[in-house]
């Protein structure tokens, strides 16, 4: 009865060992899955927040320089602030482009974490 306790106790110590670790694992993709959400909201609001006042400062720039200059250059003030305006458009569709076909960063740590405990555990079976 003994032997039978003992490989009970030890099979006990393991499932509790076991639902451990992946109760630290699925806290610990919880707190990476939060810090993502909080990342892209605050990505998203200081972004709509950026191109507003960076078109609108353009924008108010472009018609000053366009006054400005009205009796003598105002053609070439217009064609020139089109021009800027443009490559502007261009270089942001580029980098969208670029940041897109980056991959997401999203569960690296949780899975780093797995792929060692995945390691440990080998290294543990192979011992006798």
């Amino acid at each position: 009865m003994t032997q039978s306790s003992g490989l009970f106790s030890s099979l006990c110590g393991f499932a509790t060992t076991s639902v451990a670790l992946v109760r630290t694992r699925l806290e610990l993709l919880r707190v990476e899955a939060q810090e993502e959400v909080g990342r892209l909201s605050g990505l998203i609001w200081w972004g709509i927040a950026a191109v507003m006042l960076g078109v609108g400062g353009m924008l108010f720039l472009a018609v000053f320089i366009t006054v400005l200059v009205w009796d003598s250059q105002r053609l070439l003030a217009l064609g020139i602030f089109s021009a800027l305006f443009l490559a502007a458009a261009i270089g942001s569709v580029l980098m969208t482009v670029r940041l897109l076909r980056r991959p997401s960063q999203l569960f690296a740590a949780s899975l780093t974490e797995l792929r060692h405990d995945e390691a440990a555990l080998k290294v543990e079976d192979t011992q006798p």
